[in-house]
């Protein structure tokens, strides 16, 4: 049985979507551009800032533009972190279950630290949750391992011991490389052009009290 359980944020944890759509949309409003749909945003919010200005403004980041619209939607997204964003159906179930057997459990994202923070305090976790580990906490972000292993470092359980959870192909790269377990939620935002059986993920769950099941508590 794992001894820690790490999640990836948004898309995996919490739906955060309609907060980064919400955003998008104010940003593109702003210069007079008529919304995205919200079912081409959801798919690239596991990618960021990089996925919403992608969607919204056909940017990459080394367009010159991309930098101050990165600015002001980061500006806009800061003030309104948690308005919509919610846990995942199940999640409360699962988080409730891991607390029960003592698993601690943490968040390990490639969002900014002062950004997940907020949201985890916001979403009523802060004092439940073992860590938050951001894109900025270790020295490279996910896919590279360094994230998760400072997530174990910091719980004091090692890597082999772990279980990671994530909607993205980054995120079992990034498992696998610090040798954890690895979990693949095919609830989430899949913004990969692989398609999820392609990933090599340990595990594929539909939802998120698939993970109980994994841990023995049928």
């Amino acid at each position: 049985m794992p001894e820690a359980v790490f999640f990836d944020l948004d898309g995996t944890l919490a739906d955060t979507a309609p907060d980064l759509a919400g955003i998008l949309t104010r940003l593109q409003r702003e210069h007079g551009l008529a919304p995205t749909p919200f079912a081409q945003l959801r798919p690239q919010v596991s990618h960021g800032v990089r996925g919403m200005l992608g969607a919204g403004f056909g940017l990459t980041p080394d367009a010159s533009a991309y930098a101050p619209l990165a600015a002001r939607f980061l500006e806009l997204y800061a003030d309104a972190l948690c308005v919509e964003t919610r846990l995942f159906d199940g999640m409360d179930a699962l988080l409730d279950g891991l607390d029960a057997q003592r698993i601690p459990w943490g968040v390990v994202t490639n969002k900014a630290e002062r950004l997940a923070r907020p949201i985890i305090s916001a979403l009523g976790l802060a004092e439940r949750c073992a860590c938050v580990i951001g894109g900025d906490t270790a020295a490279r972000p996910k896919p590279f391992p360094d994230p998760l292993l400072h997530a174990c470092a910091h719980t004091g359980v090692e890597p082999a011991r772990c279980l990671y959870i994530g909607d993205d192909i980054r995120d079992i790269v990034a498992g696998k490389a610090a040798g954890m377990g690895t979990v693949a939620a095919a609830y989430g935002y899949l913004g990969s052009a692989e398609p999820i059986d392609a990933w090599q993920a340990d595990v594929i769950i539909q939802h998120p009290l698939e993970i109980l099941t994994l841990l023995g508590n049928r």
